[in-house]
């Protein structure tokens, strides 16, 4: 499994109430479920009229594929390639 940082243009998500996110949230899960374990989300940031998602994927195709399912678009696809934190210093 690949990790991968997605960058989805959506107008106007920073204005959802909780209520929306959990919506958001649910409707992700469900296409989630339809790929049968080939991409797993992990978590989310919302931003202006953007998230950048992070998911854990078989490959790039899933990840377009729960895209296709979710109706959320994935604008931009970049496969992680290392993680750095302030850890990677010591």
């Amino acid at each position: 499994m690949k990790r991968y940082v997605i960058e989805r243009e959506i107008p106007g998500v920073n204005k959802l109430d909780g209520k929306g996110l959990k919506q958001a949230a649910a409707t992700s899960n469900e296409a989630l479920a339809k790929l049968a374990g080939k991409a797993q989300w992990v978590e989310s940031y919302v931003v202006d009229d953007k998230t950048f998602c992070v998911y854990i994927a078989e490959n790039e195709a899933a990840v377009r594929e729960h895209a296709k399912l979710s109706g959320f678009p994935a604008t931009k696809i970049n496969e992680v390639h290392s993680v750095i934190s302030p850890m990677t210093a010591v």
